[in-house]
């Protein structure tokens, strides 16, 4: 493996670490760029993300194509809830317009988990959507 595929900072996590790789998850997220995102991910990464089973980048770009062609003016926030050498328990929320102009707020936890090149190789997603206002939007 060369080094354009290592995805720093590496497992095992400090306190520092952890709170970096999260602080890029959320960045590229927030970016809505499939590509991009897609490079933290090993080839052959597994998620499950609510009710969705996706199974290496391929399927991970065509997931996040969907996503923000439903999910207008995406804005999201995560937060580090726990860590352990390789591994990650983060929680999450979004915002989002649907199709039709409703708002909505996502509430979720992440399970994650690195290979040594601190590329992702399991992605597990808990989410729930709230319906709101949009005067009671807090992510801009």
């Amino acid at each position: 493996m060369n080094t354009e595929e290592k995805r720093f900072p590496l497992p095992p996590f400090t306190m520092e670490t952890a709170l970096k790789k999260v602080q890029l998850a959320e960045d590229a997220w927030n970016s809505q760029d499939p590509e991009r995102i897609s490079k933290a991910y090993t080839l052959d990464t597994e998620w499950r993300n609510r009710t969705e089973f996706i199974n290496g980048r391929a399927e991970v770009i065509e997931f996040l194509k969907r996503k923000w062609q439903k999910e207008k003016q995406y804005k999201l926030k995560k937060e580090l809830w726990g860590f352990r050498e390789n591994r990650m328990a983060v929680r999450f929320e979004y915002e989002y317009q649907n199709e039709a102009g409703q708002w909505f707020r996502a509430y979720g936890n992440e399970n994650w988990e690195f290979d040594e090149n601190g590329l992702m190789q399991k992605r597990y997603a808990s989410i729930n959507d709230l319906e709101i206002d949009e005067k009671d939007r807090k992510l801009k």
